[in-house]
């Protein structure tokens, strides 16, 4: 069965951080372009970031440059998001997902093949 799975959230002060992690099964994730997106209630999801297969490219969403970092560790089969200086409006559900393409790192990593379940990020004080 194929999966992707998040860790990583939890509840962080404004200007604290975050690393998310996904983790594929069932298949190698380092065959695809892996993204993340997020979701917040009443919002539409947002797509925030994208790395290559081979992560030498990545992209990321204006909301969220200079902030984040993605990165990924094909040896062990995980993506990796890190999020510094988080504001209120990063509170979401954050998910990993798999691209179609490799090519569709300019459009961050969208149409996606799989997504995961997600991960709560809430920032508040």
């Amino acid at each position: 069965q194929l999966q992707l799975v998040e860790s990583g959230g939890g509840l962080v002060q404004p200007g604290g951080s975050l690393r998310l992690s996904c983790k594929a099964s069932g298949f190698t994730l380092g065959y695809y372009a892996i993204g993340w997106f997020r979701q917040a209630p009443g919002k539409e999801r947002e797509g925030i970031s994208c790395i290559s297969i081979t992560g030498t490219r990545t992209n990321l969403a204006d909301s969220v440059k200079g902030r984040f970092t993605i990165s990924r560790d094909n040896a062990n089969n995980t993506v990796y998001l890190q999020m510094n200086s988080l504001k209120p409006e990063d509170t979401a559900v954050y998910y990993c997902a798999a691209a179609l393409s490799d090519a569709s790192v300019f459009n961050l990593c969208r149409p996606y093949a799989y997504w995961g379940q997600g991960t709560q990020v809430t920032v508040s004080s």
